[in-house]
């Protein structure tokens, strides 16, 4: 078991996920930063200096400090909405970069390829014999 273990955890996958996972985190802190610190404050100022973030609707006043106030914080929810499409545009223009790199060396790989192999002689005449039989059998 411990063999199959090792096998698993050092095949390509394994690594390649595991870095994926690291960068995607640093990504993720980038994201969240253009975000927070440039993209709010913009639409901030936009909509009269308004803290998104920090928008909420109130159900309930606080009666007091066992029952606190009840809020819906739709400002935060707002904000996660405007990461999640930054981020899944950006790895969606990540992709696609990916995706035109993979093609050029795909196009590339096809001009190097041999041209098909003509057949030999023989082969021609075979192909020949066996046309000629079809057509007599076939009378």
């Amino acid at each position: 078991m411990w063999e199959d273990f090792k096998k698993f955890a050092v095949k390509g996958n394994v690594v390649d996920l595991a870095i994926g996972v690291i960068i995607g985190g640093a990504f993720g802190k980038i994201v969240t930063s253009l975000v927070n610190d440039i993209i709010m404050p913009v639409l901030g100022i936009l909509t009269g200096g308004i803290n998104l973030t920090e928008a909420k609707w109130m159900i309930r006043e606080a009666v007091s400090e066992t029952q606190p106030e009840l809020t819906l914080n739709y400002g935060q929810f707002l904000q996660n909405i405007v990461d999640f499409l930054i981020i899944s545009f950006s790895i969606f223009l990540a992709i696609r970069l990916i995706n035109r790199f993979n093609k050029k060396d795909e196009e590339e790989k096809k001009e190097e390829a041999p041209p098909e192999p003509q057949p030999t002689k023989e082969e021609l005449l075979l192909t020949e014999i066996r046309d000629l039989l079809k057509e007599n059998t076939g009378s």
